[in-house]
């Protein structure tokens, strides 16, 4: 008889070990290697699920809108998931845009950030009807406004604002300090706004504010929250009434030891600050719906014992997980049928040509040759920010739902590679 043992340890919801062997939801991780192959990207549907409604039901009754940021991950099956759910999108390019339609995602639940939009990405989410660009300078207002124009069309509109509260993140990740790049400066957000009120083809619909990424306390949002209500009361003093107030997003997750909230403990601080509005309350959470709801799952090539090191060299790598290698970010990794011999210390590292090329440090793991691991919260920002580095087609992709695996991505091809590509002769 299989018996499930959770495993309390483990930041992934649906990981679970039966009889000794790791499963997502009720599918073995041996299995899914066997039929799709290494290095593979494993999700659970469950898991997505899961976090999704915990958004919803810290919500309540509030008048509200879930818009998923698909740069955490873009898959089409990830995509269709959220948009059965009822989500809406943040997308930060005419490519995700495009991603979200082929998906099923309805488009006027779409909000546009990013600081660098394109005249034919304004264009394409114009005539997609989305439903909010936030505008990130004085330029882009400009722009917008002209572009709409030619159309025929009024361009919904929220100013990214940037709160300069520092959000006590990886600075990397740190996107609403007066230093960064994205948002218009606090003490210009009005002053931006009268001018937008002057330009023609422009709806004023809300504000937005995004302070940083992998959040674990909640103050520093409900600082910004309460800075951003200032002006939305300035505002209305002016005659400039919002439709919404987007929070952005940031949530963190448990990569390793951290004391990530709930979130609805995130949020009660922020829901006590907006408490008694009208305006439609908009967040963007990208890492917190599906960083623990995916995993990369990788073979052992070779184990190198050396004086001061030891090496597990697998066949995933810094080209399909970035994470560690630019941020030193933790992912924990684990045993997919662990061995009762006694454990070592590895380097885990794959096969790529760059000492950097590394997915985790000093890990205690009981393995042989032809092992596998798997590498955990790989959910978010794993399969997008990976590349064709070395020359490596990238990983396929899977979503568990219960027993049943679905392939959402094929494995590339080396030829798929070189397919655009033209030798002289």
């Amino acid at each position: 008889m299989n018996t499930p043992q959770t495993a309390p340890a483990l930041p992934m919801p649906t990981l679970r070990s039966i009889d000794g062997i790791l499963h997502v939801e009720d599918l073995a991780l041996p299995a899914i290697a066997e039929r799709f192959g290494t290095p593979t990207y494993v999700y659970s549907r469950a898991a997505l699920t899961a976090a999704f409604e915990a958004w919803r039901e810290a919500l309540g009754d509030r008048r509200s809108l879930v818009c998923y940021a698909v740069k955490a991950n873009s898959n089409l099956g990830i995509l269709s998931v959220f948009a059965a759910l009822g989500a809406g999108f943040d997308i930060v390019s005419g490519g995700e845009l495009a991603r979200v339609i082929a998906a099923g995602g309805d488009p006027a639940k779409v909000v546009f950030s990013g600081v660098g939009k394109r005249r034919e990405e304004m264009r394409q989410a114009l005539e997609a009807g989305i439903g909010c660009f936030n505008v990130e300078s004085a330029a882009e207002l400009e722009r917008l406004d002209a572009v709409a124009g030619e159309l025929g069309r009024k361009a919904p509109i929220a100013l990214r604002v940037n709160p300069d509260v520092d959000p006590k993140t990886h600075p990397y990740i740190s996107t609403g300090l007066k230093s960064n790049k994205f948002g218009v400066a606090f003490d210009e957000a009005l002053t931006l706004y009268r001018r937008a009120t002057s330009l023609p083809n422009l709806h004023i619909s809300g504000i937005a504010c995004h302070i940083g990424s992998q959040l674990l306390d909640p103050a520093p949002m409900a600082e910004a929250g309460q800075k951003v209500l200032g002006l939305v009361d300035q505002l209305a003093a002016e005659g400039i009434t919002l439709e919404h107030i987007d929070l952005g997003g940031g949530v963190g997750i448990r990569y390793r030891d951290e004391r990530a909230p709930t979130v609805a403990d995130y949020l009660a601080p922020l829901l006590a600050v907006f408490a008694g509005r009208s305006e439609t309350l908009c967040f963007e959470p990208g890492r917190s719906l599906v960083g623990n709801a995916g995993l990369l799952l990788t073979r052992i090539e070779y184990l190198k014992p050396g004086e001061e090191k030891n090496f597990a060299i697998v066949d995933a790598a810094m080209n399909d997980l970035a994470r560690p290698a630019l941020y030193d970010a933790w992912h924990e990794v684990v045993e997919v049928a662990p061995r009762a011999a006694d454990a070592a210390r590895y380097e885990v590292v794959g096969p790529i040509c760059e000492s950097g090329d590394f997915l985790a440090h000093d890990r205690s793991l009981a393995v042989a040759e032809g092992d596998l691991l798997a590498i955990l919260s790989a959910g978010a920002y794993g399969m997008t920010m990976s590349s064709n580095y070395n020359t490596r087609p990238r990983a396929a992709e899977v979503i568990v739902d219960r027993d049943h695996a679905h392939l959402v991505r094929e494995r590339e091809t080396v030829a798929a590679l070189y397919a655009g590509e033209h030798a002289l002769r």
